[in-house]
């Protein structure tokens, strides 16, 4: 498979992927907490609806999201039942204009320019914040799915922006170890690895070999 087409893979229902984007000329895509805080909502407003998310983590000019894309049924049945007006490609969707892939891929760009525009307006700032296409890269062996759930977790520290990947406030490990409400597949990732006490140990004996070795799946 070519490098460009293994990078930009298509969202098929059902389908694991692990998705992440950076900044145009590697700036910051956060300059405070508040804007990881709305990142995330606008993550849950935009996304949610259309994937369920495994872990996540925000970096200062890049993320990594892990996600599973639902079921046609569900997401049909969301379009249908909620309040605002359909968007032209949810329409073209329930009506078989639109593939699963276009729609998600929509969704992930809509996502972007609504975290753009408040950035820029804020910062008074102007153009293009994220990186065109982004990438998304299909987990289809069991293998992957567990490299890519301790890499994202670990990825603070595979940039050297901490000695101990455990240190990163911005990631999913710290809701993984909670029990306070979530928008994760908590229970199911805690379950792969083999419960809490498990999903622990195999992160830290895992951690320092995905963030040293070059078999990753961005290059940031």
């Amino acid at each position: 498979m070519p490098v460009q087409a293994k990078y930009h893979a298509s969202f098929n229902e059902g389908g694991i992927f692990h998705v992440y984007n950076r900044t145009n000329n590697r700036e910051r895509l956060f300059k405070s907490d508040a804007n990881r805080i709305y990142f995330l909502k606008q993550y849950a407003r935009y996304i949610l609806p259309f994937a369920e998310t495994f872990c996540w983590c925000l970096l200062p000019n890049h993320f990594h999201f892990l996600i599973r894309i639902r079921q046609s049924d569900a997401i049909k049945a969301f379009l249908l039942n909620q309040e605002l007006p359909l968007k032209p490609g949810e329409r073209k969707f329930l009506t078989g204009h639109c593939s699963i892939d276009q729609l998600v891929t929509l969704e992930w760009q809509r996502f972007f320019t609504a975290y753009s525009m408040a950035f820029n307006k804020q910062h008074r700032r102007s153009g293009n914040l994220f990186q065109r296409p982004f990438k998304r890269l299909e987990v289809n062996k069991e293998s992957h799915f567990t490299q890519a759930v301790i890499y994202i977790h670990a990825n603070a520290q595979h940039h050297n922006l901490c000695s101990e990947f455990t240190q990163h406030k911005w990631t999913s490990w710290h809701s993984m170890l909670s029990a306070n409400a979530t928008m994760l597949n908590r229970t199911e990732v805690l379950d792969w690895f083999g419960g809490t006490e498990q999903f622990i140990k195999v992160h830290h004996d895992m951690a320092a070999h995905y963030c040293n070795s070059d078999d990753v799946d961005d290059d940031d």
